[in-house]
């Protein structure tokens, strides 16, 4: 490393936020990173330890060490070289990304963890700002031409590495935007879309095709997908939510997150909102049931549309504020986390199962819910098992509920029906070690093979499955 006591040198130094009062104003992302100096700075921190845990606890095996010693240096051309050959869109993964690399970091040992995810945002977005990002075409196609469905983020990866081998890809998106959960699922005011136009507009530029509002399994038969193209990759997520059945779930005020979240999502790229199916918190008093990421951006999004009251439960105990003895480093750290959402007003709760709603002419009007005693041990598997306190039920005054309990895999009906491909045991598709479905031909990358994960996964899963498909049609000319 450049300097090899940088990390007793400098110390950790984050990006700065606007205030609450002015950030909860508007719909934009409202954090900034560090001056050029500071970056350098940081990038100094990262250690000359030998073994780079940081790599082991990222997805796509970002080559870090590297590219933060290029940023001290001030190499930024040779840092986003570096950067793009592991990942696709740091730019994305450096505003969402929860950064397992940070919890794996040596420093982070017993120091705070070096800001890998501000060096990897800093390079991309010093790469656009210098205009060393032009648009590279391949210089000579391969003759073959796949079809991604889906443009979520394991979609665009596969689509970008697959045009660089010279493969002909066209995208089918059935949403009238390109970007899947990039547009769609995550709030402007943490990834603003121009972002993911302006990527998108570089891959088209580069030769890539993309057809929005195009339902692939309703408006187009698979059978004639698979006739016009060599390949086909299946890359529309885990889109089934978990619901939660029980009394009173038919009333008017409960809501799946993601119909709440993309709902809001075209409102701010200028989409007028029948008032029919309006969900707007504005005066009401909200409850998220859910703690994790997509519960936080239901409460950030709430406050902004000027909620009286936010409240937000959890199934699950409290998480420790430090590592418990069975999560060491450097695995994920399972503790107490708090969002930039929750800075702006929530009040969080756990250990919380929700027994029913009620209403009045149809409309919510209370949560009845009880409360959870987890200390008690599964004999035969010695996992906690959720028990409810006698006595402890209570109810909350509510106008919207948000529920925000994960997904349970891809929708089956329509695309995986026609398709036929096979499903595993979690009802995810299967694929094979080349991402290859029971179909010949026909592969699957992201949350549909996976199951519900992070962005960095879905590039991962989509190099991957790019790489399939490049290999099957090598094999097939020989």
């Amino acid at each position: 490393m450049g300097e090899p006591k940088g990390f007793l040198k400098y110390s950790r130094q984050d990006y700065t936020k606007q205030p609450v009062d002015e950030r909860l104003k508007h719909w934009d992302e409202f954090t900034a990173l560090p001056p050029e100096v500071d970056l350098q700075q940081q990038g100094a921190r990262c250690m000359d330890c030998g073994i780079p845990f940081c790599q082991w606890g990222c997805p796509i095996g970002n080559i870090i060490p590297s590219w933060n010693d290029l940023v001290y240096k001030g190499q930024w051309k040779d840092a986003i070289d570096r950067l793009h050959k592991t990942n696709n869109f740091p730019e994305f993964t450096g505003r969402i990304c929860p950064a397992p690399c940070e919890n794996s970091c040596t420093l982070s040992i017993n120091n705070p963890a070096v800001t890998i995810k501000n060096i990897e945002l800093a390079i991309i977005e010093r790469a656009y700002a210098d205009g060393v990002l032009k648009a590279e075409p391949p210089k000579v196609r391969s003759g073959m031409k796949v079809a991604v469905v889906g443009s979520g983020p394991s979609g665009l990866a596969c689509a970008d590495q697959l045009n660089k081998k010279g493969h002909k890809v066209t995208v089918y998106e059935k949403n009238e935007y390109v970007g899947g959960l990039l547009t769609l699922g995550i709030p402007n005011y943490k990834l603003e879309k121009e972002i993911v136009e302006r990527r998108v507009k570089r891959m088209e530029e580069e030769g890539v095709v993309f057809k929005t509002s195009v339902n692939v399994g309703v408006d187009i038969d698979p059978n004639e997908l698979k006739k016009q193209f060599d390949a086909v990759v299946l890359c529309g997520g885990a889109e089934q939510p978990r619901d939660i059945p029980i009394p009173g779930r038919e009333l008017k005020g409960v809501y799946f997150a993601m119909d709440y979240l993309s709902q809001q999502t075209r409102r701010v790229l200028g989409a007028k909102i029948d008032p029919k199916i309006e969900i707007n918190a504005k005066g009401k008093r909200v409850v998220v049931l859910g703690g994790g990421d997509t519960g936080a951006d239901c409460v950030g999004t709430a406050n902004r549309q000027g909620a009286v009251s936010v409240k937000q439960f959890e199934l699950m105990p409290k998480p420790p504020q430090e590592r418990a003895g069975d999560n060491p480093w450097p695995q994920w750290a399972l503790v107490y986390r708090t969002a930039t959402s929750h800075e702006e007003g929530c009040e969080r709760d756990y250990s919380i199962s929700t027994k029913k709603f009620t209403g009045e002419n149809g409309l919510l009007k209370k949560l009845h819910a009880v409360r959870l005693d987890w200390s008690e041990k599964d004999p035969a598997t010695a996992r906690a098992r959720m028990k409810e306190i006698a006595g402890s039920e209570f109810d909350v005054e509510c106008d919207l509920v948000f529920l925000a309990l994960g997904f349970l895999g891809p929708v089956k009906a329509g695309l995986l029906e026609k398709f036929g491909v096979e499903l595993d045991g979690r009802s995810n598709v299967k694929a094979d070690a080349n991402k290859m479905t029971s179909v010949s031909g026909v592969f699957t990358a992201g949350d549909m093979t996976r199951g519900q994960s992070l962005v960095v996964w879905a590039i991962n899963e989509g190099r991957a499955a790019a790489e399939g498909v490049h290999n099957y049609w090598v094999n097939k000319k020989k």
